[in-house]
């Protein structure tokens, strides 16, 4: 019985991959939200969405994209509840996911965003191998910056599980390096403050401590997954390490601007639309 059923189930599976990798493909082509994809996956299948996520990558690299790095999402108490979630994921950067040297985010690439402010940090050297540690995820990094992270979802209103977010490359949107550069002897990332303001009024606030109780763990934490699923972090890449505050609605015309303590500021306006 086994024999028999093994092989229909691997065939259901692929199945249900391609119809996901199909919906997001052309929700994000067509700029229109589409329903959550668990109805394909189920709601804790978490191998099976990662599975998703590699193809839509794939098809982006495919199509000219290049890799310059990761983002570790839902890292935050508070973000999790949000967005009903409750274990972090990971998912891919792109090189035209950052825009910095932008004068404006183009909204217009955007469905539903939603901005958080982060430590981005910067490796110098490779995550691989045995003797993953705290240690050596710190030694490896060469610099930190304050990040801006646009998060954004091809699921409508934001209806998500953790299979959902997962299949949608953990709702990658775009992102804004700040410009100054820190090196971890500098400053201690768990202690950083964070403050986030929307068009003048503190909109998000939050520390270090919110990152998984230390953005360097959740450095850890992404180098052994990523290790796992046998695409390691590299040096030169750029690291999201996850939300110190709840997120913010940035619908276009807003203009943010986070204040993170030793590491200056970082900010971005968002185009009106009809700039696009």
């Amino acid at each position: 019985m086994t024999d028999v059923w093994e092989p229909r189930a691997a065939a259901d599976r692929a199945a249900a991959v391609s119809e996901a990798v199909g919906r997001l493909t052309r929700a994000a082509r067509d700029r229109q939200p589409c329903p959550p994809v668990r109805d394909l996956l189920g709601a804790t299948d978490i191998s099976l969405a990662y599975a998703v996520q590699q193809r839509v990558v794939a098809d982006r690299i495919a199509a000219g994209a290049r890799v310059v790095g990761r983002k570790i999402g839902l890292t935050s108490e508070a973000v999790q509840r949000q967005v009903g979630v409750d274990r972090p994921d990971f998912g891919v950067l792109l090189a035209d996911m950052d825009v910095s040297a932008l004068p404006a985010v183009p909204s217009e690439r955007l469905l539903q965003p939603r901005v958080e402010a982060e430590i981005a940090f910067v490796l110098a050297t490779d995550l691989d191998g045995d003797g993953l540690d705290i240690e050596r995820v710190r030694s490896a990094v060469a610099y930190a910056v304050a990040a801006l992270e646009i998060v954004d979802s091809r699921v409508a209103e934001w209806d998500i599980a953790i299979t959902d977010t997962v299949a949608d490359n953990a709702s990658s949107g775009l992102f804004v390096l700040g410009a100054e550069q820190v090196e971890l002897k500098a400053f201690e990332p768990r202690d950083v403050t964070m403050r986030l303001y929307a068009d003048g009024k503190l909109a998000s606030a939050g520390d270090g401590t919110a990152c998984l109780g230390d953005p360097l763990a959740a450095l850890l934490w992404l180098a052994r997954t990523a290790r796992e699923f046998g695409d390691p972090l590299r040096a030169g890449q750029v690291v999201l390490s996850g939300a110190l505050g709840p997120l913010v609605p940035t619908p276009p015309g807003t203009t943010v601007r986070a204040e993170l303590t030793g590491l200056g500021t970082v900010s971005a306006t968002f185009s009106p639309k009809e700039q696009g």
